[in-house]
C-alpha cells in the first residue's frame, strides 16, 4: 500500500523539487559572481575584465546544427530501411550529422 501512494508523491514533487534546485543554483551563482566582481573592483582591477564576449554567429551556428539534425533524421531512416536497425539507426545519426553541423559551423566561423 505505501508504494502505491509513494510514486504518485514523487512524480509530483520531483520535478518541482529540481526546478527550485536550479533556480536557487542560479540565484547563488550570480550572487556569489557579483561578490567576485566587487572584491576584484576593490583591489583596483580594471572593470572592463568582466565583459564577456559576445557571439556574432549563433545564427549561423543554430542553422548548421539545425541542417544536420535534419540530414541527421534522413539517415536514420535511411538505415532503418535498409538495414532495420530501429532506433539505433536514428540516433547515432542525430548525434553524428549534428556534431559535424556544430563543426562545419565552427570552420566558417573562424575563416570569417
Amino acid at each position: 500500500m505505501e508504494d502505491s501512494i509513494v510514486v504518485p508523491v514523487l512524480g509530483v514533487l520531483l520535478p518541482i523539487i529540481i526546478t527550485l534546485g536550479a533556480f536557487i543554483m542560479i540565484v547563488y551563482l550570480r550572487k556569489f559572481e557579483n561578490l567576485e566582481r566587487m572584491t576584484i573592483i576593490e583591489k583596483g582591477l580594471a572593470p572592463d575584465f568582466f565583459k564577456r564576449e559576445k557571439m556574432t554567429n549563433s545564427t549561423i551556428r543554430w542553422s548548421f546544427l539545425l541542417i544536420g539534425i535534419g540530414i541527421g533524421f534522413l539517415m536514420g531512416y535511411w538505415l532503418d530501411e535498409t538495414f532495420r536497425m530501429d532506433e539505433t539507426g536514428y540516433f547515432s545519426m542525430l548525434f553524428i550529422f549534428g556534431g559535424l553541423g556544430l563543426g562545419l559551423a565552427y570552420y566558417v566561423e573562424n575563416r570569417k
